[in-house]
């Protein structure tokens, strides 16, 4: 799984070192060290993946040099025991790819660069063919003075103490820019720049395999591997260590586990949240529907009553119709019973009566019985 390793170290002349053979060693090439005159050439060094330098926009060209670049920071310290150069040492996802391990650890350097001001000498390399195959890591080496358009200029003082929390703030930072690269690569490890006892988790730690060790417990692979068997540790300290990873590797287990169960259970509960969501619009559209039907049978039910009712106005007028047109015959003809003082002329209604007379005092001028008719209806 992916693991988490920033260290800041530095390089200081007390120890023998120069930043011209740390720059040479780390780049795997060649640079002469004009203050002394020695030749660090590392040109055969292999397992160099990647090396670029990251300087300031206003930094002077000479700055983009590797050879010039790393003799201008010699120069520029004159004490014995003076500090040349710091360095980042990190270590890069093995779960991503070698071109976004490389866009990784050049956005740091970019980052580091634009913070302090300084020069940064990207150094990318593979893991070594008899150790961790996964140990992929880079060395950010960079100038202990801000370089300007004058050149290198003053201290980077603030990377000096521990009380300024730079360096945890570089840690955190490069914990927020790896999880964002494993995010984009779709990995689902992540990492954590704190500690263990920071986090609350208690953690068996490993102890320190010193050389000696280490050339014991590779010799003892190796022998393993010729006679084919599995190897086992043959020293206290790899004996040690063996079982905490080991237990580690359980708990990692089970912490993935149940993060596991934890995510399909989300997952379920909100595919049942999307189902119930379904089922509650269907229900919400059956009802919508259902409402809208009972709204249609109301408007049928009610243009029928009203066609009722016409039909049977239409038919109220016709018999007033045909009743008046009996009557006026025979009034007009002088029937039995329809004088002026007969019983059936008298029960007559009024109204009627009067559109009778009125019916037959127009016929002598020819009027239309229809108009008549129409005009009595409608009274």
């Amino acid at each position: 799984m992916a693991s988490f390793h920033l260290a800041v170290k530095t390089i200081g002349r007390s120890a023998g070192r120069s930043a011209t053979a740390a720059a040479a060693y780390r780049a795997g090439v060649e640079i002469t060290d004009e203050r002394t005159g020695l030749v660090h050439d590392y040109t055969r060094k292999q397992g160099v993946e990647h090396n670029a330098l990251v300087v300031p926009a206003d930094a002077p060209a000479w700055a983009s040099d590797r050879a010039l670049l790393w003799n201008a920071a010699e120069q520029a310290e004159t004490r014995k025991n003076s500090t040349v150069a710091r360095e980042y040492e990190i270590a890069l996802p093995a779960e991503l790819s070698a071109e976004a391990r490389r866009e990784l650890a050049l956005g740091l350097a970019r980052e580091i660069s634009e913070r302090h001001g300084v020069a940064v000498d990207v150094a990318i390399h593979a893991p070594g063919r008899e150790g961790d195959h996964r140990n992929h890591h880079a060395h950010l080496l960079t100038t202990t003075r801000r370089i300007g358009p004058e050149g290198l200029g003053a201290k980077t003082r603030e990377l000096d103490q521990k009380t300024s929390g730079e360096v945890e703030r570089w840690r955190g930072r490069w914990a927020e820019m790896q999880n964002a690269a494993l995010e984009r690569a779709n990995v689902p490890e992540r990492v954590d720049h704190r500690s263990h006892q920071r986090r609350g988790i208690e953690q068996e730690a490993t102890v320190h395999m010193g050389p000696s060790a280490t050339a014991m417990e590779r010799r003892a692979e190796h022998q393993a591997m010729r006679e084919g068997r599995a190897y086992e540790p043959v020293t206290m300290v790899g004996q040690h260590n063996a079982g905490v990873i080991e237990q580690r590797g359980l708990r990692q287990y089970i912490e993935r586990g149940t993060e596991w169960l934890r995510d399909a259970g989300q997952r379920i509960s909100g595919r049942l949240h999307a189902f119930a969501a379904t089922l509650s619009g269907a229900v919400d559209r059956d009802r919508r529907d259902a409402a809208e039907a009972q709204r249609q049978e109301r408007l049928v039910a009610e243009r029928t009553r009203e066609q009722a009712q016409e039909r049977q106005q239409v038919q109220d007028r016709e018999k007033v119709a045909e009743k008046f047109r009996t009557i006026a015959g025979k009034r007009e003809a002088g029937g039995h019973g329809y004088g002026d003082h007969n019983s059936d002329w008298k029960a007559t209604p009024e109204a009627l009566r009067k559109a009778v007379d009125a019916y037959k005092a127009q016929s002598a001028r020819s009027c239309d019985f229809g108009q008549v008719e129409e005009r009595t209806l409608n009274a």
